[in-house]
């Protein structure tokens, strides 16, 4: 099918429905049955399933996985919450009888094996982040950011400096930072961006002068949501600490410094990281996820338990922990999850590590070098891991949104990339190849942008229409907002 064909209508599978058709057998029951579900109430008269056979139910879910799109159809180049490739070795061994078919709550003396992928897990992050401690109890990254503002509070109070109660959040920040320091009980001061794209550092000194005693922390991501790496980071946590407060790493974007350098000997306190990203654990579907954090030593008696570590030469849970800030996950984490990074960073070692932050950079610079032209980036500077650029010249003058510009680009059979974040961007589109697609696949896509571009100036009503070959076309987003429905009935 070329790439601008109108995509066919699926069928339905309710129009396949003959009243008696079966589409799997079910094995007799080798227990007693009892029909729970209707003496609780469970089921309904009014529940309408579509009866097919089994070869109709298997082409419905086949022909759905045609249409959908995932990163192993297509590029995906969402910035921020990236969308890396998860190589199929990572499920082999999250498959392996040892581990999935442990189960949460057996004595922690039956699961040896387990304790040393989570201790192997972290023993290699804490290289890797520079921390002296890490923990994978958090169940996801803005879990884990949570996780690392309660320890901050914890340790705050412990120092009798219950009054700092502010949170200083840049402006570039992730929505979830400032909801992660609301969620704990303070309050939130905005810190600017410098025309640079750094964090204005006159501007911080002033916050902590308003703020005084009363400062508990600095969130920041570096690199930051703008792509770039923080220049002053160590001044900026020198300030920090001379007003005695603590800085917490974002780490969404560990994924440009893995193996190249370590954001604790920057001088952070703490920080998350996202192995469903930086570390290759399924991202997609919502997850599930893994918010590991790192810390430093002053932080760790208020560690979640049970604490996973050595004593007398064996591997252990350590549920005594006096001044814990208690359980954050209802058992430990996503254990798979972490069998599934533990894989991915023993392939790669510690000679490789670096490689993975070597050309996710060296993939976004690409991109940025070979649209620059048509859709200047956001800091006339080198990015990181992903690279910001701007649309805002084909709204002035062409009325042509970055939005516009993504949804023609799914006419193209892309994925589109992250519009309008930062929001201190105008028209912004933020693009992560990853360190995963070659040149070829990068080439595709910025020769798309390209042409779309072009589009934009000659025929915008085409991008303002788009997509237009798909099964799909424009739809309300407003409107699926306020009204969102995601059943559908027959004859409805």
């Amino acid at each position: 099918m070329s790439r601008m064909q109108k995509m066919p209508e699926p069928e339905l599978i309710f129009d396949r429905s003959r009243p008696g058709r079966i589409g799997c057998n079910v094995p007799r029951c080798d227990t007693p049955e009892v029909d729970v579900a209707s003496a609780v109430g469970a089921v309904r008269d009014d529940l309408h399933l579509p009866e097919v056979s089994e070869l109709d139910l298997l082409r419905h879910f086949t022909n759905l996985s045609h249409i959908n799109y995932g990163i192993e159809t297509g590029f995906y180049p969402l910035g921020s919450c990236t969308m890396k490739y998860n190589p199929k070795i990572n499920e082999q061994t999250a498959r392996l009888a040892g581990f999935a078919n442990l189960h949460p709550m057996q004595p922690v003396a039956t699961i040896p094996g387990a304790l040393e992928i989570l201790y192997g897990v972290q023993s290699m992050l804490i290289e890797i982040t520079g921390f002296s401690t890490i923990t994978l109890q958090p169940v996801a990254g803005a879990h884990g950011e949570m996780t690392c503002l309660m320890l901050i509070k914890a340790y705050h109070e412990s120092r009798g400096e219950g009054n700092r109660t502010v949170v200083l959040v840049p402006d570039s920040a992730h929505g979830t930072n400032p909801a992660s320091a609301a969620r704990c009980g303070y309050s939130v001061k905005s810190i600017p961006t410098d025309a640079a794209g750094n964090t204005d550092l006159a501007a911080l000194a002033t916050a902590l002068e308003e703020v005084g005693p009363n400062v508990a922390a600095l969130m920041l991501t570096n690199p930051s949501t703008l792509g770039l790496f923080e220049p002053n980071i160590e001044r900026i946590c020198k300030m920090l600490h001379d007003a005695g407060g603590q800085v917490f790493c974002d780490g969404a974007n560990m994924n440009a410094m893995v193996g190249t350098t370590r954001p604790g000997d920057h001088g952070f306190d703490c920080m998350h990281l996202n192995l469903h990203k930086t570390f290759s654990t399924p991202h997609g579907g919502g997850g599930p996820g893994c918010g590991a954090i790192g810390l430093q030593s002053h932080l760790e008696p208020f560690l979640p338990a049970p604490v996973i570590r050595m004593s007398e030469g064996k591997i252990i849970a350590d549920e005594d922990r006096p001044q814990t800030i208690g359980r954050v996950a209802g058992f430990y984490g996503q254990f798979l999850m972490e069998v599934r990074a533990y894989t991915y960073l023993r392939a790669f070692g510690k000679e490789h590590m670096a490689d993975i932050s070597r050309y996710s950079v060296l993939n976004a610079n690409y991109v940025r070098e070979r649209l620059k032209d048509v859709l200047p980036p956001a800091h006339d500077r080198p990015c990181m891991h992903e690279c910001i650029l701007t649309a805002e010249k084909y709204k002035k003058e062409h009325g042509v949104r970055a939005l516009d510009i993504s949804k023609r680009l799914i006419d193209y059979g892309f994925h589109p990339p992250t519009n309008y974040f930062p929001l201190i961007v105008p028209e912004c589109l933020m693009i992560e190849p990853t360190e995963t697609e070659t040149k070829e696949t990068l080439d595709e896509f910025c020769d798309a942008m390209i042409s779309i571009c072009r589009e934009a100036v000659e025929e915008p009503d085409l991008l303002h229409d788009a997509p237009s070959t798909r099964i799909t076309g424009r739809l309300d987003e407003t409107l699926a907002v306020k009204n969102l429905d995601v059943r559908w009935w027959p004859n409805q």
